[in-house]
């Protein structure tokens, strides 16, 4: 049985494409089943449109509260009966209502080596701290921000001279690589 898998995305969707690339490839014995995000009209969505994977937009601006959001958004992944959820440049936190209805069958990529530097700015605050090698790290997603049980890690060495860009470039690299081999296991342990 192959995996159905839906990804979530806010922005340019690199991360997605990696999925993409990996399954019409061959490497990725699953089917991408939707695309969602929480911009209407971000360029993971068109990606996702031109190669006929069917998409959905939930913006939190359109819904009275969060939980409103977070019932619409479970609701709405619920209907494409994923075995896996893949949260690829999200930038929202999923609220118990889906993490709940998806429990142990979210995953979510954070460029750093979690538990250091967890939240939005994990590149910025790493080289703030002035450490000398992140990365980027997969792992299920809980209730928690970025809290959740480690499946993954690899490491990026910062260089003399790296800025925000020039580090999340790398990493961002390291992150895609490092997303198809999680999932792939993941899916090798369902089967």
């Amino acid at each position: 049985m192959v995996a159905r898998l839906v990804v979530l995305a806010s922005g340019s969707g690199t991360l997605l494409q990696a999925l993409m690339d990996a399954s019409v490839q061959g490497h990725l014995p699953a089917q991408i089943v939707a695309v969602g995000s929480d911009v209407p009209g971000c360029l993971a969505l068109e990606r996702a449109a031109a190669s006929g994977i069917e998409t959905f937009a939930c913006a939190p601006r359109n819904f009275a509260d969060r939980r409103a959001w977070d019932l619409a958004m479970r609701d709405a992944l619920l209907a494409f009966r994923p075995s896996l959820v893949v949260s690829a440049g999200f930038m929202r936190i999923l609220g118990a209502d889906v993490v709940d209805a998806f429990a142990g069958h979210i995953i979510n990529t954070h460029p750093a080596l979690l538990p250091s530097f967890p939240g939005a700015h994990a590149v910025r605050d790493a080289l703030a701290h002035g450490v000398k090698v992140t990365g980027c790290t997969v792992h299920v997603v809980d209730r928690g921000v970025d809290t959740g049980p480690i499946l993954a890690q690899r490491a990026v060495e910062v260089r003399p001279g790296d800025d925000e860009a020039s580090l999340h470039e790398r990493i961002k690299h390291e992150e895609r690589l490092l997303l198809v081999e999680t999932v792939n296991s993941l899916i090798g342990e369902q089967s």
